[in-house]
C-alpha cells in the first residue's frame, strides 16, 4: 500500500448510475468542486443498461405540451399506491424537487428530454392516476460528441438490443415492431439498423444512443463540461468522520481525499450482497438481478460503518421484474426483462399447473408479486408465458424477435420450447397438459369476445397503452390458436433494490434515532425508496435518483438554503 496523501476536495460522490451523476453535475454547477469515484472501469451503472424512463410529475417538457396538473394529483395518487409507506416529508420533497430537476438539466446542461405525453400510471382505477405527461427520457444522443470519452460509457446489454443498437420505446420501437408491415417503418429501421453497423464498424459500439445509456452519455458530457473529476477503477476503504460529521474517504490503495462538504453515497443498492439479500429477498437463492455485478451493498456498508441506518421495512427490497435467462452460444448466461411482451395480445403467464395467476398487463412488479403469493414456498417459483406462432413472428417473445429474424437457435438452445400442440408443449415445459389446454380453450373464448373475464387485460389506459392497437376490439386480447406453440420460462428477477439506508427530504442519511449524519448523502439504490417498495409508474427507478441526486447536489452547495 503506498503511503497516505491527503488531497482536497469539496464533494465526494460514489457511483456513477443517475443518481451519483446528478449529484455530482448539480454540484458542480452551483461551484463546487467535485470528485466523481466509480469502482469500475466504466460509468453508468444499471442506469445505463435501462430504459432510461423518469417519472417526474409536472415537469416542463408535459407543461409546455399543455398538461399542466396541480401537485395534489399526483399527491393523491401516491398516498393510494403507498398506504402506510406514504412518507409525507420525502414524497414531498420529491414532488416538489422533480420538475425543478428537470427543469435545472434542461437549462445549464448537455441533458434534454423527451415528454411521456401519452404515458399513464399503472393503477389507473385509483383517484389521482396521471394518463400521460408524468414521464420524461433522455433524447437520443450522438456519441461522437463525447470524443475518446465514449469509452467511459458503459455499453447497454446485448440482452436488450439487436447487437448493441438500442430500440426506444414509442414511435422508435413501433417502427420496428411494424417493419414488415410498413414501408416507412422498413425504410426507417433499415436506415438505424445501417448505421448502427456502420458505427460498429467505426467505433466498435452504436453511437446512436438512446435509453439509459444516452440518459448516461449527456450526464458525463455535462460533468465532464463542468470539470468534475472522475475516477474509475477506484475503490473506496472507509468514510472519514470527525466529530460525527464525514468529511471524506479513504480509497482501497490508502489515498485520503477530503471533502469540506461532504461525501454523496450512490453505488447502486445491494442486489449482489448476498448476505443482505438473504435478509430481505423473498426466495432470495431464486431470485435474478437485472442489476450490475457490481452493486454489492458498499454504500450501505460504509455509511453503517459511521452510524447509518438501513431500513428494511419497505413493502418490496427490490424492483421486481420477470426475467427468462439466455444462454448464449459463446456460454455467457444473463437475464431477459419481460418488460414488453407480457401486455401483447395473445400471451398468457401460467404456473405448473396450467392456470393463469395474474393480469399479465399489469405491472411488471405486480407479475411477480402474483408469482410469489400464487406458488407455494416449497415449490420452485416459476412460470411461464404461452403464445401462438402468430404473435411469436408478430411481437417475439423474451429475447427472440418477431419476423424477419430467424429463431431456431432459441428451440435448439432450450431458451423457446415448442409444442406442435398445446398439449405437446405442455408436455415439453413440465406443465400439466389438461391444466394448460382448459385455460388455452377458456382464453380463446374470452379473446373471441375480446374480454378478459379472469383478469380484466385491456380494462386501464396502461394496459392499452402496453398492447396492439391494430387487435380490436381489445388491444391486450387474442386467441392462441395458430400453432405451433411457444414458451418460455420466467422466474422473479429485480432491476434494483428498493431497501436501503434511511434518508430524509434533504437526501441526508439518517442515524438509528432519526437524525441527521453530517456531510453523508445518499441517492439511488443507496437510498430507501422513496415510494416504500412499491411500483406506482414507469420510471420510478431513476425519477427518484435524478431527483434525490439533484437535491443532495444542491444541499451540499447551499448548506439546506433554498434556492
Amino acid at each position: 500500500m503506498k503511503s497516505t496523501v491527503t488531497y482536497g476536495s469539496d464533494l465526494i460522490v460514489l457511483g456513477s448510475g443517475a443518481a451519483g451523476l446528478a449529484a455530482a453535475v448539480t454540484a458542480a454547477h452551483h461551484g463546487l468542486r467535485v470528485t466523481l469515484i466509480e469502482k469500475t472501469d466504466v460509468l453508468g451503472g444499471t442506469t445505463a443498461w435501462s430504459g432510461g424512463w423518469i417519472w417526474s410529475p409536472r415537469n416542463p417538457v408535459a407543461i409546455r405540451a399543455g398538461i399542466d396538473e396541480d401537485i395534489e394529483a399526483p399527491r393523491t395518487y401516491l398516498r393510494n399506491v403507498l398506504g402506510n409507506h406514504f412518507d409525507p416529508a420525502r414524497v414531498e420533497a420529491f414532488l416538489q424537487a422533480a420538475p425543478e430537476m428537470v427543469g435545472f438539466f434542461e437549462e445549464n446542461t448537455a441533458l434534454s428530454f423527451d415528454g411521456g405525453l401519452v404515458i399513464p400510471d399503472t393503477y389507473g382505477h385509483l383517484d389521482g392516476a396521471g394518463t400521460g405527461g408524468r414521464s420524461v427520457i433522455a433524447k437520443p444522443f450522438d456519441g461522437r460528441a463525447l470524443g475518446k470519452n465514449i469509452d467511459l460509457v458503459r455499453k447497454p446489454v446485448r440482452e436488450t438490443t439487436f447487437f448493441g443498437m438500442t430500440i426506444q420505446a414509442g414511435p422508435d420501437l413501433k417502427a420496428f415492431m411494424t417493419m414488415t408491415r410498413s414501408i416507412g417503418s422498413f425504410a426507417y429501421a433499415t436506415k438505424r439498423v445501417l448505421r448502427h453497423f456502420r458505427d460498429l464498424a467505426l467505433y466498435r459500439r452504436g453511437m446512436d444512443l438512446r435509453n439509459g445509456n444516452a440518459l448516461v452519455a449527456r450526464l458525463v458530457k455535462s460533468a465532464l463540461d463542468l470539470g468534475v473529476e472522475i475516477r474509475t477503477s477506484t475503490t473506496v476503504e472507509r468514510l472519514i468522520a470527525e466529530d460525527g460529521r464525514v468529511v471524506g474517504v479513504v480509497l482501497g490503495d490508502g489515498e485520503e481525499v477530503q471533502a469540506a462538504k461532504g461525501v454523496v453515497l450512490a453505488c447502486g443498492g445491494f442486489a449482489h450482497d448476498a448476505a443482505r439479500r438473504t435478509q430481505s429477498f423473498p426466495r432470495e437463492d431464486q431470485h435474478r438481478t437485472l442489476a450490475v455485478d457490481s452493486a454489492t451493498g458498499d454504500g450501505l456498508r460504509l455509511a453503517e460503518a459511521v452510524g447509518g441506518a438501513v431500513r428494511l421495512d419497505t413493502a418490496r427490497p427490490a424492483a421486481f421484474c420477470p426475467v427468462s435467462t439466455v444462454r448464449w452460444p459463446d456460454g455467457r448466461e444473463a437475464q431477459f426483462p419481460h418488460i414488453i411482451d407480457r401486455g401483447k395480445p395473445g400471451v398468457i403467464g401460467v404456473l405448473a399447473n396450467g392456470q393463469r395467476f395474474c393480469n399479465e398487463g399489469l405491472g411488471y412488479h405486480d407479475y411477480v408479486e402474483a408469482m410469489l403469493q400464487a406458488i407455494p414456498d416449497d415449490q420452485p417459483a416459476v412460470s411461464w408465458m404461452v403464445c401462438d406462432h402468430r404473435f411469436l413472428r408478430r411481437f417475439g417473445l423474451g429475447v427472440v424477435r418477431p419476423t424477419p429474424v430467424p429463431f431456431g437457435q432459441w428451440v435448439r438452445s432450450g431458451y423457446l420450447k415448442t409444442g406442435k400442440t398445446i398439449e405437446a408443449l405442455a408436455q415439453a415445459c413440465g406443465i400439466d397438459p389438461q391444466g394448460l389446454r382448459t385455460t388455452v380453450d377458456a382464453w380463446n373464448a374470452d379473446a373471441d369476445k375480446g374480454v378478459d373475464s379472469a383478469f380484466g387485460r385491456g380494462t386501464s389506459p396502461y394496459m392499452r397503452l402496453q398492447g396492439d392497437p391494430e387487435q380490436q376490439p381489445n388491444p391486450n386480447v387474442a386467441p392462441i390458436r395458430q400453432g405451433p406453440f411457444y414458451a418460455v420460462q420466467v422466474v422473479p428477477g429485480s432491476f434494483g433494490t428498493f431497501a436501503g439506508l434511511a434518508t430524509d427530504a434533504r437526501a441526508r442519511v439518517l442515524r438509528e434515532d432519526g437524525s441527521a449524519i453530517g456531510g453523508l448523502y445518499a441517492a439511488g439504490t443507496d437510498s430507501a425508496s422513496v415510494f416504500g417498495g412499491f411500483y406506482p409508474a414507469g420510471g420510478i427507478n431513476l425519477g427518484p435518483a435524478l431527483t434525490f441526486g439533484f437535491i443532495a447536489g444542491r444541499d451540499a452547495a447551499t448548506a439546506g438554503e433554498s434556492v
